[in-house]
């Protein structure tokens, strides 16, 4: 072959050679630019892709709310209700005088203790004391009057006998007889009027009690009767037991009986409790209140209680049908009504329709709607309907459930 030609043929496979490592070169380039570009967008959609399916997962999250519940307390078999009450005493009277004169001395003040038919005061009552001795003596010359009508009436009758008289002038003297009879009655009976007028003169405790007030003194001049212008001389409470009234709601009407046992607490006495008991109730309710008038009577034996003190009243009275304790925090406020939110199945919110009995502040008792056994919702949240998922935190320490 010619030289030539052979080194044009070597040349042709050497360039041919160097064009497929070219080729080869490129490729490999091409590939690892494919790769990188790969890996760039890898790197760059995957977290996308990550952070969405994290966003949907959060958002779906936080599409269900997260609430704390816990099941009610027990509501207590027999209710303590309290109530505002003005203390009384048992007995409490004005005292006026009986008849007219003037305050010759006083012997009871005002805080001094007395007994029934104790001597409160003295009146002089000159002109009763004046008519007095004047009914005395008509009465003398009645009784005179009568004694010689008597006589004359008898002698008649004697006359009449004998035909001496006539029977106009017999009836005549019976006639004046039974008048003078009647006239003698007429002046005893005035004489006992102004003998009791005179024992008013002296005023009497008229039951077992204190002096709350003293309105007269030496010399004041005194009017009869309880009628104006006249004025209490002395006004008397008897305070061994109290009367306490109170107005008792409606809904304890029914349970407010008689024999039913009351305390009463006073801010001057505060830790103690003093004992008392319903003893009556007016046994209608009253229409502008729709409460009941009842009254509790303690027993004040040594007198530290006051009459026309305020108290409060614990009335201890049957709770009724079962009942449960909730939370303000748990109530519901729609349209419909009162409501509260129990979870159902662990997961499920369920809105129950409730009625509520007593008023705690922070708690209110539920008489129906809920029992012992519902978990109830604490804090529900405004948009909570009824079918709506839940996540349920148990929240043991929430106020009014267990």
């Amino acid at each position: 072959m010619d030289p030539e030609a052979r080194g044009t043929q070597t040349d042709s496979t050497e360039t041919l050679r160097t064009d497929k490592g070219r080729s080869k070169h490129g490729l490999l380039i091409t590939i690892v630019v494919l790769l990188i570009a790969i890996g760039v967008v890898i790197a760059g959609i995957v977290p996308r892709l990550k952070a969405k399916a994290d966003l949907r997962t959060a958002t779906n999250d936080l599409a269900v709310p997260t609430v704390n519940a816990a099941h009610p307390k027990a509501g207590s078999p027999q209710a303590e209700i309290v109530l505002p009450g003005n203390i009384q005493a048992f007995v409490d009277s004005p005292i006026y005088a009986r008849t007219n004169g003037y305050l010759k001395k006083w012997y009871a003040d005002i805080g001094a203790r007395v007994k029934s038919g104790q001597l409160l005061a003295e009146i002089e009552t000159p002109e009763v004391d004046q008519q007095l001795d004047q009914a005395a003596a008509d009465l003398n010359t009645a009784r005179a009057n009568y004694r010689l009508s008597e006589i004359t009436a008898a002698r008649y009758q004697d006359l009449l006998k004998t035909d001496s008289v006539s029977k106009q002038d017999v009836d005549n003297a019976t006639g004046d007889f039974e008048a003078k009879k009647a006239m003698v009655a007429s002046a005893e009976s005035n004489v006992k009027r102004l003998q009791q007028l005179q024992s008013f003169e002296k005023i009497y405790a008229p039951f077992d009690g204190v002096i709350t007030a003293r309105n007269t003194d030496i010399g004041h001049l005194i009017d009869s009767g309880a009628s104006s212008p006249a004025m209490e001389l002395f006004h008397i409470a008897a305070i061994h037991t109290l009367r306490v009234y109170i107005n008792v709601p409606q809904q304890y009407s029914q349970a407010a009986v008689p024999g039913l046992s009351a305390d009463l607490t006073l801010q001057e006495f505060p830790g103690r409790r003093f004992k008392g008991k319903l003893v009556r109730t007016a046994n209608s309710i009253d229409l502008a209140t729709r409460t009941l008038l009842v009254e509790v009577d303690v027993d004040n034996p040594t007198g530290e209680l006051l009459p026309g003190a305020y108290a409060q009243v614990h009335l201890k009275v049957p709770s009724g049908p079962p009942s449960v304790i909730l939370p303000v925090s748990a109530l519901i406020f729609r349209s419909q009504g009162l409501q509260a939110g129990i979870v159902e199945n662990g997961d499920r919110a369920q809105l129950k329709d409730i009625v509520v009995g007593r008023d705690f502040g922070n708690e209110v008792e539920v008489v129906s709607g809920v029992t012992r056994n519902d978990l109830v919702i604490v804090n529900p949240p405004d948009s909570l309907i009824s079918g709506e998922m839940v996540r349920v935190v148990s929240s043991n320490q929430a106020s009014g459930v267990e």
